[in-house]
């Protein structure tokens, strides 16, 4: 899709509102880039993922979706030689433990989303890592516990200490330093413990000036009996600090032989916040999941402009049935750009896969781009005119159109003299619909509602307008051509009569000098249109006989055959599993259902989810049905042979 029509169409916004219900900043990163698809296939699955995330939100709003903002730069440090921080760690902690939380939440949802949960199912657990991250780090810090050396090493710094602080009491109580102190405190300073002395006495204590206050008023001494506890402390923070870091460095090296795990769950986790974002809007939206098809054929009931909130009319629009393109035409301010803007928009978030304010039996054509013409595209700059820069952007239309694209197009031909405007908007509606385009265009011209009306394969259309009260009335009305309503509004507004009367007059003499001219030129169209028509029929049923043999080999009966990793539903259990063995000469697969693996024949066996829409290509599966022990094993009996190593794996 263009970023042009993406802009005209202030999808833009729709990914601003929508990136708002995302947690993570790497979500909301990838909502705006967000982009439609072309694909049927992914659009069907984009769709059913919204779809099963919002029932899971209606029977449950809290999903444990893990904050994992900065948890980017954190996967880095180790590959950097650097140690990971306590508060780095705890981060990597919360994310195993919000994947347990997740499956957790995930395992009564597998019939109410089957697809969403089974999610669920890619992730890993890391119990291991976990543990151990929640024995090491405590409140941000290493825990006494972490290690031995580290334990003791702190007891040792906590008695010293307490010697420390004994002897500064004893020089605090003492009367002989009564007046020498400034205030009777323990003051810590460049990590020593001091005495606040007044300047004046600072030679009489027996001691060493470490610090003096800004104002020269106060010196710090360290009293002579406690130096060489101090120093005697401070090697002990030396060794507290390198084991510490012996700790961090072990930790470390967890998380980076768990990398590709943490990985996968991270991907995992911002995929469920994506499709919850999504689910969130929707809810928030009213909106709702339609159909889709190959055909070209969007079908609209009740569907409202998603950024006009309850205000926004419904529209009721069709296209791609009996006709590709559809002109609409009716005054100013009725509501023509709205519409057309509306069902633009909605395309835009439909092959998005988002769901859309729409009623029930809406459905919708899928196209590989949709190309846009709306609104005043002046540029001082460049010193185009609003007709050269309207005309530019067409051109650009044209030479992308074809059957796979929705044209939509505003005013046509507007901004130049009346009669050339009218020319050059039937030859570009001509062109358009040769290409095979669906076509979507409002004008002023009464000569393209003629032109509409004759041609096989376009409709006319218009917005209702309320008479009485001068208003719109936003409706659009298909297979009614609209009308200015200038006469009208101007005799309602209080234009004498004899002034309307002579307006009609000369509308009328003005209509009659066309009309041979302009029946000439509709026959010639007519003519022109039926040549297109007849080679639009014969590509059509090229098209059609093409789709009944997919249709058929879609139909044909495929044999029940399954693969390592796919996802398929035990009807005699009725409860879902992974095929974790090759097909055996009986017949029979061995699956794992609920932790366990069960020999079960494949005819008894529908595949629910395969293993490529559920795992990357080339994924390991050995990552998913083998022990983290056994792969090691594994990687190490593939280089050398290691005396005694045994594999235990468990045999049905």
């Amino acid at each position: 899709m263009n970023t042009h029509t993406m802009n005209m169409l202030e999808f833009n916004k729709i990914t601003e509102t929508l990136s708002a219900y995302a947690l993570n900043e790497s979500t909301k990163r990838k909502i705006l880039e967000l982009m439609p698809s072309g694909q049927i296939t992914i659009i069907k699955n984009w769709l059913r993922e919204t779809t099963e995330a919002a029932a899971i939100l209606r029977k449950s709003s809290s999903v444990p979706i893990a904050n994992l903002n900065g948890i980017d730069h954190v996967m880095t440090i180790p590959d950097k030689g650097l140690l990971l921080s306590p508060e780095q760690l705890q981060l990597i902690y919360g994310l195993a433990e919000n994947v347990e939380r997740l499956q957790r939440y995930m395992k009564d949802k597998e019939f109410l989303a089957p697809a969403v949960s089974a999610y669920a199912y890619s992730l890993f657990e890391l119990k291991d890592l976990k543990s151990e991250i929640q024995r090491c780090i405590r409140n941000g810090r290493v825990d006494d516990g972490a290690s031995k050396p580290l334990e003791k090493v702190r007891k040792r710094m906590l008695a010293c200490e307490e010697k420390i602080k004994a002897k500064l009491d004893h020089i605090l109580k003492s009367p002989a330093y009564r007046d020498m102190l400034q205030e009777p405190m323990i003051s810590v300073r460049d990590g020593r413990y001091a005495i606040p002395v007044k300047s004046k006495f600072k030679r009489s204590m027996d001691g060493q000036i470490i610090d003096s206050s800004s104002s020269g008023s106060t010196v710090f001494i360290e009293p002579k009996d406690v130096r060489k506890l101090q120093d005697e402390l401070q090697l002990l923070q030396a060794e507290e600090d390198i084991e510490t870091a012996r700790v961090l460095g072990r930790l470390t090296g967890l998380v980076a032989g768990c990398k590709h795990e943490i990985s996968v769950n991270i991907e995992g986790m911002l995929h469920y916040d994506f499709i919850f974002a999504k689910a969130k809007y929707s809810i928030a939206l009213d909106g709702r999941e339609v159909s889709l098809n190959r055909e070209k054929r969007t079908i609209i009931h009740e569907g409202r402009h998603p950024l006009l909130g309850s205000h926004a009319v419904p529209l009721n629009f069709r296209l791609g049935e009996n006709y590709g393109a559809l002109v609409i035409t009716g005054p100013n301010t009725g509501g023509k750009t709205v519409a057309i803007k509306t069902a633009g928009l909605l395309t835009l978030m439909v092959q998005s896969g988002l769901h859309i304010p729409a009623g029930k039996g809406s459905e919708f054509g899928i196209y590989s781009d949709v190309l846009t013409d709306i609104g005043d595209h002046q540029n001082i700059e460049q010193s185009l005119s609003t007709f050269s820069a309207h005309m530019t952007n067409i051109i650009s239309i044209l030479q992308k159109a074809g059957p796979d694209t929705l044209v939509i197009l505003d005013e046509l031909g507007a901004g130049t003299d009346p009669a050339e405007g009218m020319g050059l908007a039937v030859a570009i509606l001509e062109d358009l619909f040769e290409r095979g385009a669906s076509i979507l265009a409002t004008t002023h011209y009464s000569e393209i509602k003629e032109f509409a009306y004759l041609t096989p394969g376009f409709e006319n259309a218009s917005m209702a307008f309320d008479l009485e009260s001068l208003k719109p009335l936003y409706e659009l009305k298909i297979g009614e051509a609209g009308e200015s309503q200038a006469f009208s509004i101007a005799w309602k507004l209080g234009l004498e009569q004899k002034l309307i009367t002579r307006a009609k007059q000369i509308t009328s003499k003005e209509v009659s000098e066309k009309k041979e001219s302009t029946m000439f030129d509709l026959l010639h169209v007519e003519a022109q249109t039926q040549m297109i028509r007849k080679r639009r029929e014969a590509e059509e049923g090229r098209n059609r006989k093409i789709r009944e043999a997919e249709k058929k080999t879609e139909e044909k009966p495929e044999a029940r055959t399954f693969e390592v990793g796919d996802r398929v539903y035990v009807s005699s259990l009725k409860t879902g599993g992974i095929i974790c063995s090759e097909e055996d000469k009986r017949g029979e697969y061995e699956v794992i259902v609920q932790g366990e693996k069960v020999k079960i024949h494949k005819l008894r066996l529908t595949l629910h989810i395969s293993r490529t829409e559920l795992y990357p290509e080339g994924y390991d599966m050995d990552i998913v049905f083998e022990t983290k022990e056994n792969r090691k094993k594994d990687r190490l009996l593939s280089k050398r042979h290691v005396d005694g190593m045994v594999i235990n794996r468990d045999e049905e």
